[in-house]
């Protein structure tokens, strides 16, 4: 049996990727009242050229009480479409054969922060603001805003809000649309039940708590195009005594593949402060393996998988059908081109970079050092 490779096309759905390397969503907290800036007039093509073949736009609020801060992305406007539309251009006039998706977001009870390098907690009262809501009325952690509970009108307002950035995102020609309900923010908030105490029939039993999270996946699969991919984001555990688990993760994977999502991204963790993380290399590639052999789904596995060989060991081993990685393309924008090299692979190069790929003149600079 012949295994897939790192550099082997992956079937997405209806798009087929040139590869099965990712690029994952990471915040910017750069936006202006959602609108994407300058910051990512640059950051998204660098992103683009950098040999992955899909590029995921960072966590995105569907509302603008849905933003973790001021400074994060959103889709909510006109001027935010607009916005976003003036920098994918830019992307995808340098990214060869990638393709891009979005993440549509809400944070729930962990909107209204400060940024990460301003704290990273709750906005103090001179930091303007805003009311957060949730599926109960419980702090993310001391300090923190207490939320709303939402009731049935602000569960469909919500809903609609998901519905409405997915029109929008369609608009702007996304490959991928990616529902995020991991992390701690809103979905998963309902989803786990140290976040969800509610007494009516969105709590209690495992089917109450996935109930919201599957009502904005099918309201949302109903205006996705079937040439658009449709996935989503999870938390495939909370790593804390109590809260949700793989197994959970598991059944509703399994009640959103009935909806139609077409892949799952595994991650893990952000619902709680107090969450003792085992991170290392790979630490979440095996809950990705355990779901993925549970519900045949296209998988995609996330977190400190940094080297070339480790992410082309996790696809060839079966353990998901795709990786992504974050601060490793951070710290080197082209590293999907480094890691072709070192597996023998040919990835996208624009033609104007095209002299920083000769082997003589690595061998060059190698002498030089």
């Amino acid at each position: 049996m012949t295994h897939p490779t790192l550099f082997d096309s992956l079937a997405l759905g209806p798009v087929t990727l040139p590869n099965r390397l990712a690029v994952a969503p990471m915040c910017q907290y750069s936006a202006a009242d959602g609108c994407a800036g300058d910051w990512h007039l640059q950051h998204l093509p660098s992103l683009a050229m950098s040999g992955a073949g899909l590029v995921m736009v960072e966590a995105t609020g569907v509302e603008r009480r849905g933003r973790i801060t001021h400074g994060c992305l959103g889709l909510y406007s006109d001027d935010c479409e607009a916005a976003l539309a003036r920098a994918l251009a830019a992307a995808r006039r340098v990214a060869g054969p990638a393709k891009f998706g979005i993440q549509l977001a809400h944070a729930g009870r962990k909107a209204s922060s400060q940024l990460p390098w301003e704290g990273g907690r709750a906005l103090r009262e001179d930091e303007d603001p805003w009311p957060t809501v949730s599926a109960s009325a419980l702090a993310f952690d001391d300090g923190w805003h207490v939320p709303a509970a939402l009731d049935e009108d602000g569960m469909a307002r919500v809903t609609d809000a998901f519905v409405h950035a997915a029109r929008r995102a369609v608009r702007l020609g996304f490959e991928v649309i990616e529902l995020h309900s991991a992390h701690g923010y809103l979905l998963h908030q309902f989803l786990s039940p140290l976040s969800n105490l509610r007494d009516d029939g969105y709590g209690g039993p495992l089917a109450n708590r996935m109930r919201f999270p599957l009502e904005v996946l099918e309201a949302v699969s109903a205006v996705v195009p079937p040439t658009t991919v449709l996935g989503m984001r999870i938390s495939a555990t909370d790593w804390v005594e109590g809260g949700w688990t793989v197994d959970d993760s598991i059944e509703y994977v399994r009640a959103a593949q009935a909806i139609g999502i077409d892949y799952v991204c595994v991650s893990s963790g952000g619902l709680v402060a107090q969450a003792q993380v085992p991170v290392g290399p790979g630490y979440q590639v095996p809950a990705a393996a355990r779901i993925r052999a549970a519900t045949g789904l296209v998988t995609r596995a996330v977190g400190l998988i940094t080297s070339a060989r480790q992410a082309s060991a996790i696809i060839a081993a079966g353990q998901a059908d795709q990786v992504a990685l974050a601060r490793a393309f951070l710290d080197d924008p082209r590293w999907g081109w480094h890691a072709a090299d070192a597996l023998g692979a040919e990835v996208h190069c624009p033609p104007q970079y095209a002299r920083a790929r000769p082997v003589s003149w690595r061998t060059l600079r190698d002498a030089a050092s």
